[in-house]
């Protein structure tokens, strides 16, 4: 049998009325929260991959710091690291149309967020309880990247790629499964929108986006 409670925003004494009591009783629920938060630091360390690129296979490591000053809100300084290799379809564009594909592509990125933590639960399976968090985060960054932008607008000339620079604003939503009091599990998507030209328009900038899931071990203290 699988039992998820999610308790989003209840507190641990929080009250509540019951219909079918008699109006001047109430009952107060104990939500039984295992694994505080508030006044912890946290790393974590992890694997992830890159699932918005067409041309390239892009895998990374990826690394977070962070301190809950309240329950519910923390605030966290991340680092992305990247690496890419061109996959089928690059070598299927360059046979059909003997030319080489647009890629742009992340090297690092360096980020601070507000983390929102409003829903734990837990998961009652094999008659083990396994306690999870649920948080939003907001953050603005620095990204390191690269494209051939220029040398693909000219097909005689050589595949060369430029560095680019830019200021992202990112998303992310995390599940964080507690193995025990210090240790813990995660899986993470981040969303980074940033501005950049392209080969059509290489002098305007429009919102592109990098998109990450990513697999994490952590350490709370």
């Amino acid at each position: 049998m699988l039992v998820v409670p999610l308790n989003g925003f209840a507190g641990e004494n929080d009250l509540y009325d019951f219909l079918w009591l008699d109006p001047d009783k109430k009952v107060y629920v104990l939500q039984n929260k295992l694994y505080q938060k508030k006044n912890s630091l946290y790393v974590d360390i992890g694997y992830l991959t890159n699932i918005s690129s067409d041309f390239e296979d892009v895998n990374g490591a990826t690394m977070k710091v962070g301190y809950y000053f309240f329950e519910e809100w923390a605030v966290e300084l991340m680092y992305n690291t990247y690496s890419s290799s061109t996959n089928s379809t690059y070598e299927s564009v360059k046979v059909v149309n003997d030319a080489e594909p647009f890629i742009r592509r992340a090297n690092s990125t360096v980020a601070a967020f507000a983390i929102w933590s409003p829903f734990y639960g837990k998961i009652n399976t094999f008659n083990k309880i396994y306690y999870f968090d649920l948080s939003f985060g907001v953050g603005y960054g620095a990204m390191s990247a690269e494209s051939n932008l220029d040398s693909v607008r000219t097909p005689s000339a050589p595949n060369t790629f430029q560095s680019e620079e830019y200021n992202p604003i990112m998303l992310k939503t995390n599940l964080k499964f507690h193995i025990n009091q210090n240790f813990h599990l995660g899986v993470e998507f981040l969303n980074s929108n940033f501005q950049a030209g392209s080969p059509k328009f290489p002098n305007k900038k429009e919102w592109k986006q990098f998109n990450d899931f990513s697999l994490n071990i952590g350490v709370s203290f």
